[in-house]
């Protein structure tokens, strides 16, 4: 068993990172840029971006690979540059890691659909993912976070690529939405559902990011946690966005947010951190609040 796994199946409580996008956007990253190229181009803005979230208090961050994959970087003609760009995200984070810190490989949803719904075969999609995997391990990642997912078929090809290619543990995380009906993901499926066939397709982790504010995420936990006894990781939004003078603005502050995760924690979570909108800012509000 890894030293991630040792930790969190040890009952302590991880704090995780915050928002990779938010981050990079206000150090530069021109709107609708191609946030893994700042791997090769702007170093020392994704080394910085991980030491502050380590300085903040996490215990975890994630490489700056969520669209890494050649579906994605395809469209910045950067499709021949996977594992290297891949291989730089990891390299950036575990530069900078302290000794206890652990740096898990992002990997985010290729943008396309599988056959019959789309054009991308399974084997085309399980070979993206592998080049995805095979520069974050040359790059020295502890884990892999699987995240954002919204169709389970992907999901499972994607842990399959990290499970063939490498004996690293898998976080994985899908997006859920609220419905007159409860929640449910794109493709109809309950978390508590998922939590069961995330299990058994070998994800280490299971959990849910983004997409929803934090009284909503708790529900979520609270489903998962009743179908599975795997560890559960959550990055909430600071909020849902709000558009205030042509500006994205989230509503949710560090303090808030800080005081409202125990609620997270008490439905079963036991790694917790942003997503959009959030920074190191409030990752130090949770580590004040809950590692002291």
């Amino acid at each position: 068993m890894s030293k991630f796994l040792d930790r969190v199946k040890g009952g302590e409580l991880l704090v995780s990172d915050g928002a990779t996008g938010t981050y990079l956007q206000e150090h530069g990253l021109p709107p609708g840029g191609c946030p893994e190229e700042f791997n090769w181009s702007h170093p020392n803005v994704v080394q910085g971006m991980a030491a502050e979230y380590f300085a903040a208090g996490s215990d975890l961050v994630l490489t700056n690979s969520f669209g890494g994959s050649r579906y994605r970087l395809k469209e910045y003609g950067l499709g021949d540059r996977v594992v290297e760009l891949n291989r730089l995200a990891a390299d950036h984070a575990r530069t900078v890691a302290p000794v206890e810190g652990f740096v898990l490989g992002s990997i985010g949803p290729t943008g396309v659909l599988l056959e019959p719904n789309g054009p991308a075969t399974e084997e085309e999609m399980f070979s993206a993912f592998c080049e995805q995997v095979k520069g974050l391990s040359e790059g020295g990642v502890d884990g892999f976070c699987i995240e954002t997912m919204f169709d389970l078929a992907e999901m499972n090809l994607a842990i399959r690529a990290v499970k063939d290619r490498t004996s690293l543990p898998v976080v994985a995380t899908m997006v859920f939405d609220k419905g007159p009906k409860g929640y449910f993901t794109m493709m109809g499926l309950r978390p508590g559902r998922v939590a069961e066939e995330l299990a058994g397709v070998g994800a280490d982790v299971i959990g849910s990011n983004c997409g929803l504010a934090i009284g909503h995420m708790v529900e979520i936990v609270t489903a998962m946690r009743a179908a599975s006894v795997l560890p559960i990781l959550t990055h909430v939004n600071a909020g849902i966005p709000e558009i205030k003078k042509t500006a994205i603005v989230y509503p949710d502050s560090p303090e808030f947010m800080a005081e409202e995760m125990v609620n997270i924690i008490e439905a079963g979570a036991n790694i917790v951190g942003g997503c959009c909108g959030t920074s190191p800012e409030y990752i130090r509000a949770f580590a004040r609040r809950y590692k002291s």
